[in-house]
């Protein structure tokens, strides 16, 4: 595809003014104070996949409505009482993808890190291995697909859900023996990326953030530019509902990965992909260039691929990301304070 979005000066400045809701902070404060209410229900199962060198657990744990939501958890094999805390990484998934199976997840916990990898409620027969967490939550009138369930109130909405799960996901991998709790990333891919981004502004002491060509940000731009699902859930429901516009957006405020970018604290890797129709480059700049206003600056860098379409990096951005987020685990911020690590430095984060 060809590059159809602003270019590359442009991005690089793009700051688009993103409408956001005056109780946006209250709406979430609450959601999270409700799901809390929920004991956290943390299970883990250790599960024989066969492989050697690393342990696997089948987890679940209460998210949004104390819902029990899945995931797994791979860390490295053998790990004696009493040999350090080890640093984790919470992942989220793409769009219509489940957790899958635990060994198609294996970089994480390789590179010395605990991995939980969490199922996205109502998710997982489009593509990949499979989901088993249900999203139990009905909804109105609403297009195939997950964007318009509850798409005319924000406290309906399945987003509200997802991004509660993914605290809690967070809550959960902390309250795992032999978890560092102050050494917790998150990271995801598509919609994976626009669920970290909400993490990342609801959770106010990650270690970092790892948001690749992340979905869900800058809405309105998003549906006027793209012709890709799931955006176009959206633009149908609104061809036929005319009427339900202004709602329609005002619930997807809530939702932004742009306003979750504002508030976030952590450092911050991104990546993007200029030729991308499924997120819009534009809409992923305007959340990186927003990230962290709020704190004050904070560290981030974006990694560009101008000739990849939604792919993004694909394994490339995964060499990146492993020796950006050790200097943080092992404590050396000032190693990603200017940007990213060269390609090729080592060292796990598992110390």
């Amino acid at each position: 595809m060809p590059l159809f979005d602003l270019d590359r000066p442009a991005l690089e400045s793009y700051l688009p003014d993103v409408w956001e809701p005056a109780d946006f902070d209250a709406f979430w404060a609450d959601t999270l104070a409700e799901a809390r209410t929920f004991d956290l229900g943390l299970r883990m199962t250790k599960v024989d996949t066969g492989l050697c060198l690393v342990d696997v657990f089948d987890v679940e744990f209460a998210g949004f409505g104390g819902h029990p939501i899945k995931a797994w958890l791979t860390r490295p094999a053998g790990r004696e009482e009493g040999a350090g805390l080890l640093p984790a990484v919470v992942e989220y998934n793409g769009y219509g993808g489940g957790r899958g199976l635990p060994h198609e997840r294996l970089g994480w916990a390789a590179a010395g890190y605990v991995s939980l990898f969490m199922d996205t409620r109502g998710q997982g027969s489009r593509w990949g291995s499979g989901g088993q967490t249900p999203d139990p939550v009905g909804s109105g009138p609403a297009t195939p697909g997950f964007m318009t369930r509850g798409i005319l109130d924000p406290a309906d909405h399945y987003y509200r859900r997802v991004f509660t799960d993914a605290v809690r996901a967070v809550d959960a991998v902390r309250a795992i023996a032999g978890v560092d709790p102050a050494r917790v990333a998150v990271a995801g891919e598509s919609q994976g990326g626009g669920i970290a981004l909400a993490a990342a502004g609801l959770v106010p002491d990650l270690l970092g953030v790892l948001p690749d060509v992340p979905f869900g940000c800058h809405f309105r731009r998003a549906v006027d530019l793209s012709d890709r699902e799931p955006y176009t859930e959206i633009t149908t429901y609104l061809s036929v509902h005319r009427e339900h516009a202004a709602a329609a957006f005002r619930t997807l405020s809530y939702l932004d990965g742009v306003s979750f970018a504002r508030r976030a604290t952590a450092p911050a890797l991104f990546s993007v992909a200029l030729m991308d129709p499924i997120c819009p480059p534009s809409t992923v700049y305007a959340a990186y260039n927003h990230y962290g206003e709020r704190a004050g600056r904070v560290a981030r860098s974006i990694e560009v691929y101008e000739f990849n379409e939604h792919e993004g990096g694909g394994g490339h951005q995964f060499v990146r990301q492993l020796p950006w987020l050790a200097a943080l685990a092992n404590g050396r911020p000032a190693a990603i304070a200017n940007g990213l690590p060269a390609a090729g430095v080592s060292g796990s984060g598992a110390r």
